[in-house]
């Protein structure tokens, strides 16, 4: 077997890791929020409706922030709706999803839950259906301390501190043109700059994202980018960037290898950014905030326009297997090796609506296979990313020809290094890491999420057929760390180092 190499040593470094690269998103979507993370009346829910055994999966998840309440449906959502006394709020129609929306989740029992789990709110306005005063009215209520009509309504709503709630997203795809109130990028780029400016005469703390485009594949990549960030480049501090990575049937390598695709957006972004920067005559460098990634079968969703009027239906639920918790370990290595200039990523969506966590109304809660990569790397990325030189056996893929059969990439933490490695292929894979530059190194672990057969799955009837599972065999000969990966398979090699 034909073995892969990864050579790292502490001098060369891509940055510190991004706490915040471990972000979630609620979104009021098919059975996301209700019956999801929230669902009076469950033998799990507290006095407020909130679930706490997906309070408990989410903390063990290791989610740091949570982007809400979309997506979507925030570009026809009024934000009033949801506050106030569960009584007086609207039933309303959510254009988005076509749903039936009752309010009785909204800002303040989000804001609750996000205290239970530990988490930093990521707070979405409407710039599709509403506009510059409406933002600035939410920022008000959110973190105005009182004195003002919203602030105080706050407080009259039982919650006397501000929330302090510092990440901003403006709008939503608003280049979509699925979008409600979608608009051209000089349109958005116009309003963005003026809500940005009024929402910091509000809060000048705050951080605000701009759109980027929707998708990679979007006609418009790039040119919307540089049109947006012509308007609003100093009033912003992060540009976004949503992608979702499709398993093809028939096109197993493709699939497997879609952090390629990942790694491309991102430095698109980041080019396009610079060269306003340059435009601009700019000192200041935009970060990347990349709030919607997943993994999901898009081509057999038929969109929006085939869905019927109801409230929180079963909606695109996917059934994730060992394959897609290889490509989300790839995603989440491909995040950390851009950690200097990405700051912000959220997986979308959290419970139920392709979803690491999915729940049974009434009954339990249980882990997807795609639970277990962002929750191992939550835990061991710690410290600096370092420079991760792969030297790897090429594997041929339909959609973006010869890659790597390794992704990789490592943290290290004081004394102690996590090494986070994906073997794309479907033979093993003999590793050897060079330690040259780190040596000293002992205590070696190896964790894998593997399986036989790689279409394994998670299920209300066997929530733990697949787990991550220790392996022998890793050892440490001279300056090497050598161990094998299982094939289609995520792992984390931890080592202390004296």
């Amino acid at each position: 077997m034909e073995s892969a190499k990864l050579t790292l040593d502490p001098a060369f470094e891509v940055g510190p890791v991004e706490r915040r690269l471990f972000g979630s998103f609620v979104e009021h979507m098919g059975r996301c929020v209700y019956t999801g993370v929230f669902e009076p009346g469950h033998p799990r829910a507290d006095g407020t409706g909130l679930r706490h055994d997906v309070i408990e999966l989410t903390r063990e998840m290791g989610v740091t922030a949570v982007r809400y309440p979309g997506g979507n449906f925030v570009s026809n959502y009024e934000w009033e709706d949801g506050v106030g006394p569960a009584d007086d709020r609207p039933t309303r129609l959510d254009l988005a999803w076509k749903q039936i929306e009752t309010n009785a989740f909204g800002l303040n029992e989000f804001m609750t839950w996000l205290n239970e789990v530990d988490a930093e709110p990521v707070m979405a306005v409407n710039l599709g259906t509403r506009g510059v005063g409406e933002a600035r009215d939410l920022l008000e209520y959110a973190n105005f301390p009182g004195g003002t009509r919203w602030s105080d309504l706050r407080i009259a709503h039982g919650r006397r501190e501000p929330y302090g709630i510092k990440v901003w997203c403006l709008g939503n795809e608003m280049d979509g043109p699925w979008q409600i109130g979608g608009k051209t990028a000089q349109e958005y780029g116009r309003i963005a700059h003026e809500t940005a400016k009024a929402m910091r005469r509000v809060d000048p703390s705050i951080e605000l994202v701009a759109c980027g485009s929707s998708n990679l594949r979007i006609p418009t990549f790039g040119s919307w980018e540089a049109t947006v960030l012509e308007h609003c480049y100093e009033q912003v501090d992060y540009i976004s960037a949503h992608n979702y990575y499709d398993p093809v049937p028939g096109d197993l390598a493709s699939y497997l290898a879609s952090a390629i695709e990942m790694e491309m957006q991102i430095e698109g972004v980041i080019a396009t950014a610079d060269h306003v920067a340059a435009k601009l005559g700019s000192r200041k460098r935009l970060k990347v905030s990349f709030d919607e990634w997943n993994v999901w079968s898009q081509s057999r969703f038929g969109g929006e326009s085939g869905l019927e009027w109801s409230h929180a239906p079963r909606l695109i639920e996917e059934e994730y297997d060992v394959a897609g918790a290889a490509v989300v370990g790839s995603l989440l290595i491909t995040l950390l090796n851009h950690t200097d200039r990405v700051g912000i990523a959220c997986q979308a969506q959290l419970a139920n609506v392709i979803a690491p966590i999915r729940t049974e109304p009434g009954g339990p809660a249980w882990r997807q296979t795609i639970f277990h990569p962002f929750a191992l790397t939550a835990a061991h990325a710690r410290g600096r990313v370092l420079q991760a030189q792969v030297t790897a056996p090429k594997m041929v893929t339909e959609r973006y020809g010869e890659v790597p059969a390794l992704a990789a990439a490592a943290t290290l933490d004081d004394d102690r290094l996590s090494v986070f490695a994906v073997n794309r292929g479907d033979e093993p894979l003999p590793l050897e890491i060079d330690l040259r530059g780190l040596p000293g190194a002992t205590g070696i672990t190896h964790v894998t999420v593997a399986d036989d057969d790689t279409s394994a799955r998670n299920t209300e009837r066997d929530p733990r057929r697949v787990e991550p599972r220790p392996l022998d065999g890793a050892t440490i000969d001279g300056h090497l760390l050598k161990a094998v990966l299982p094939p289609i398979s995520f792992n984390v090699l931890t080592a202390e180092l004296s």
